[in-house]
C-alpha cells in the first residue's frame, strides 16, 4: 500500500539540506542534434552486459491537430509516458509548434531477464530473449488494472494463446455495466466490439490475459479490469514472438536504477504524494550501496529533482564513468501521417448524426471532439461553427440504430447527452 509522505521529510532522508529547491525541468538539461532525423520504429534492443538502460530520448515539434494519444501511439509509447514527460501540455489540444520530449529510453526492471516482465508502475512490458551474454529485449507500452481491480503481481506463465478470441464476460463486469444501463451478453464474439482485440494470451493465473484492444487511446492508463492491454499492432508482434509456457512476471517498481556507459540513471514513476515507501526504501538502499563502490559519486541534488518531478524519464545522477558520455536526445521530423490517428469521414446531410455539444469556446469544442474520436470503437466527431458557438457533431452513421447506439455510448462513456440529427431527405 502507498501512503502520503511530506516532501520535505522525504528529501531530508536523501541529503541533509534544510530547504528543498525544485530545480529546472529535465528537458532543459540536454541539448539535441541540430539535424532532424526520421523516426524508425523499433521495439527491439540489444542489452550489453552490465547495462540496464535501453533506447534514446528524442524531441518532436507538434503540429496543428496533433493529440498526445496519437503521438504516443505512433512512437510506441503510452499516454502516461508522454503526458508525464511533458507536464502542462494539453493532452487533447496541445499547442501547435510546441516542442515535446519523447521518453523513448527505459530502465529495465530489477528482475531476472527471462521471459516477459511487466512493470505495472511504468505501464511497460519487456520480453527478454537470449542468455546472459547476449540479451535482446522487446518492449511495448501497456494498459493495466484500475485501483479497484488491479493487475496481479507475481510469477505466472502463458498458459495458452488464441487468435480472434471470444470474450466471456465476467459476472462482476456484467454487473457493473448493468448498473450503467448497458447490459452485456454472456459472450462477445470476435469483431470491433470485442475488447480483447485480435490476439489474446491467457495467463496461468485464472481470469487474467495479455491481449489487444479496441480502445487504443487507453494504452498507458489504469483502465482495465486487471488484464494487460496492448496496442493492436504490438500484441500482433508479441503474440507471434511468444511461445506457450513462457514465464510472465508482474512487478511494481516506480523507482528504477540502472547503469549505461558507466553512468548511473534514475527513473521515477511515482509523484511524492503517492510514494511507495517499501519501493522507495529499496531504491534508497541501492543508492547508498552504489555510492560505496570505488570511484562512484552520486549527485544528490539530481536525485531530489528526479524524485520531485517523477517524469518517468531515465536521468543521469552520477558523474560520467568512462568518458563516453551521455547520449544526447535526437530531434525527430514530424511524420507525414501519425500511425493509428482516427480518421474523420465527411459529414453527409443525408446520413444520421448526433449533436454531442454546443459550446461557446472553440478549444473546448475541439478537445471534446478529440475525446469522442478516441473512443473505442471510434465515434467520428468534428467541430462546426454556428453563429458564434461551436457544435460538436458525431457521425455520419449508416442508420438510426447506429446513431442511437452512439448516443448511448456517449452517455455511458463520457456522460454526454447527445441529440439525434435526422438526415435531410432529398426531394
Amino acid at each position: 500500500m502507498c501512503r502520503v509522505i511530506d516532501l520535505s521529510r522525504l528529501c531530508s532522508r536523501l541529503l541533509p539540506i534544510a530547504v528543498f529547491i525544485v530545480v529546472v525541468s529535465l528537458c532543459g538539461c540536454a541539448t539535441t542534434k541540430s539535424v532532424r532525423e526520421e523516426y524508425q520504429p523499433s521495439a527491439e534492443f540489444s542489452v550489453a552486459k552490465g547495462d540496464d538502460v535501453i533506447g534514446r530520448l528524442a524531441y518532436i515539434t507538434l503540429e496543428k491537430g496533433d493529440t498526445l494519444p496519437d503521438i504516443a501511439r505512433h512512437f510506441g509509447l503510452g499516454i502516461n509516458a508522454v503526458s508525464a514527460a511533458n507536464p502542462g501540455v494539453d493532452i487533447w489540444v496541445p499547442e501547435a509548434g510546441k516542442r515535446i520530449l519523447l521518453p523513448l529510453s527505459f530502465i529495465l526492471p530489477d528482475t531476472p531477464r527471462k521471459g516477459i516482465v511487466i512493470n505495472l508502475a511504468a505501464m511497460r512490458l519487456f520480453e527478454f530473449k537470449g542468455d546472459i551474454e547476449s540479451i535482446e529485449v522487446f518492449t511495448y507500452p501497456v494498459g493495466v488494472g484500475t485501483e479497484e481491480r488491479p493487475s496481479p503481481r507475481g510469477q505466472m506463465y502463458v498458459d495458452h494463446k488464441v487468435v480472434r478470441p471470444t470474450w466471456h464476460v465476467p459476472a462482476s463486469i456484467a454487473a457493473d455495466h448493468l448498473k450503467k444501463g448497458d447490459p452485456l451478453p454472456a459472450a462477445v464474439p470476435p469483431g470491433p466490439e470485442n475488447p480483447l482485440g485480435e490476439y489474446a494470451m491467457y495467463l496461468s493465473k485464472p481470469g487474467y490475459l495479455v491481449h489487444g484492444t479496441n480502445k487504443p487511446a487507453s494504452i498507458g492508463l489504469r483502465a482495465t479490469n486487471g488484464c494487460i492491454r496492448l496496442y493492436p499492432e504490438d500484441i500482433k508482434k508479441l503474440y507471434a514472438n511468444t511461445p506457450v509456457k513462457i514465464p510472465v512476471r508482474m512487478v511494481n517498481q516506480p523507482y528504477l536504477l540502472g547503469q549505461h556507459n558507466g553512468v548511473v540513471y534514475l527513473e521515477v514513476h511515482a509523484p511524492p504524494e503517492d510514494i511507495d515507501t517499501i519501493e522507495f526504501d529499496r531504491m534508497y538502499a541501492r543508492l547508498k550501496s552504489i555510492e560505496k563502490e570505488p570511484g562512484r559519486k552520486l549527485d544528490w541534488s539530481r536525485v531530489k529533482k528526479v524524485l520531485a518531478e517523477a517524469r518517468g524519464v531515465p536521468f543521469p545522477i552520477s558523474e560520467i564513468g568512462n568518458g563516453r558520455g551521455i547520449a544526447e536526445p535526437v530531434e525527430f521530423s514530424h511524420p507525414t501521417e501519425l500511425y493509428g490517428r482516427p480518421e474523420v469521414p465527411e459529414l453527409k446531410k443525408d446520413a444520421w448524426s448526433v449533436l454531442a455539444a454546443d459550446l461557446p469556446d472553440e478549444i473546448d469544442a475541439v478537445r471534446l471532439a478529440a475525446m469522442i474520436n478516441h473512443q473505442g470503437p471510434q465515434i467520428p466527431a468534428r467541430v462546426l461553427s454556428n453563429n458564434g458557438s461551436y457544435r460538436v457533431i458525431a457521425g455520419p452513421f449508416r442508420d438510426a440504430k447506429e446513431a442511437r447506439d452512439a448516443v448511448k455510448r456517449l452517455k455511458i462513456d463520457l456522460e454526454i447527452d447527445g441529440a439525434l440529427i435526422e438526415p435531410v431527405r432529398k426531394k
